[in-house]
């Protein structure tokens, strides 16, 4: 889910934490508590920071390593270390409790998006996304400020939010039969359908579909139980040759190759160079693929320009990339 999300969603565990007769409203301790599950609702997306060192490194580790077995143990053993000796007066099992608790959350809302995580490191980096959920969806999003509001105006918290995660339990089983429905729908307008990628939009009856059958890909568009197929692209397998793998030991092409599961890929010769681009075809977006990746290399099948990320532009595209091509 985006960062406000997980941010009020660290709120609603601190409401709902009054519950635990351990933890009483208006006390130290339900302040400490509210604080943890806060920092417990936001600290696996600390790898955001990556973004800062380059789109390659961001791609690759981003939801993995943070969101994995280990780390969701370690988090709130973590700021449980950090906040028990500041106030020895809270238990500090049921504070450990409820910050695991967030963290946990916070790795299993995330499954539920089209981007996915690495939850189950190290036994597997196979990502996870289950595509039922958008990684910003309103209605999520709503009732949780909802509650906030409620419970400053005086409201129960803990009753509260125990009713509103009651609705967003429903809501997820809603959104699941849709994906389902349009699921079946796709098999049956294209029978041989090898794999199905459905992911959300911030639109409830709005999904993006990615199909891949042994000759095409498909991309379409789902809405309610209607499919329209928007692009059809035939399956080029990846030659074996020395100019692909020489492509293939760039650190921007590896983090992509690494995420995107249903991508085509396109070669250009040009005057003084090669340049191969990798299109991801879940993302298409009013016409356009925003998601690529992209490897320059001279005659000499060295690497000379590289991008990975999202651009909606060919001038934007060219201005990341560190050598524009001469054709004439």
């Amino acid at each position: 889910m985006d960062t406000g999300t997980h941010f009020v969603m660290g709120i609603a565990l601190g409401g709902l934490s009054t519950l635990d007769p351990v933890i009483s409203h208006g006390t130290v301790s339900s302040n400490v508590v509210l604080a943890s599950v806060i920092v417990g609702s936001q600290i696996p997306d600390i790898d955001t920071i990556l973004k800062l060192k380059n789109n390659a490194v961001y791609i690759r580790n981003h939801r993995g390593i943070t969101h994995s077995i280990p780390a969701v143990l370690l988090w709130p053993l973590l700021i449980c270390a950090v906040l028990g000796p500041l106030f020895p007066e809270v238990n500090l099992f049921h504070l450990w409790m409820w910050t695991q608790l967030a963290v946990f959350l916070h790795v299993l809302v995330d499954i539920f998006n089209a981007y996915g995580t690495q939850a189950l490191r190290p036994f597997s980096t196979k990502w996870l996304a289950l595509g039922t959920i958008n990684t910003f969806d309103p209605f999520i999003f709503a009732v949780h400020v909802v509650g906030i509001i409620l419970w400053i105006n005086g409201f129960n918290p803990g009753i509260t939010f125990l009713n509103i995660y009651v609705l967003i339990l429903f809501y997820y089983i809603v959104r699941f039969i849709v994906q389902q429905t349009i699921r079946s729908a796709v098999r049956q307008l294209i029978p041989d359908a090898e794999e199905i990628i459905i992911a959300p939009t911030i639109r409830f009856f709005i999904w993006r579909i990615a199909v891949k059958t042994p000759d095409y890909f498909y991309v379409a568009r789902g809405y309610r139980r209607s499919i329209t197929i928007l692009d059809k692209f035939k399956r080029t397998p990846m030659p074996d040759t020395p100019l692909l793998e020489a492509a293939k030991k760039d650190k921007n092409l590896s983090a992509f190759l690494n995420f995107s599961p249903v991508y085509r890929w396109q070669l250009s010769k040009y005057d003084d160079c090669y340049e191969i681009k990798f299109i991801d075809l879940r993302y298409r977006n009013n016409g356009h693929y925003p998601f690529v990746a992209v490897v320059q290399l001279d005659l000499d099948y060295n690497i000379i320009g590289s991008y990975t990320g999202w651009v909606f532009s060919e001038e934007k595209l060219r201005k990341k990339l560190d050598f524009i091509p001469n054709s004439h």
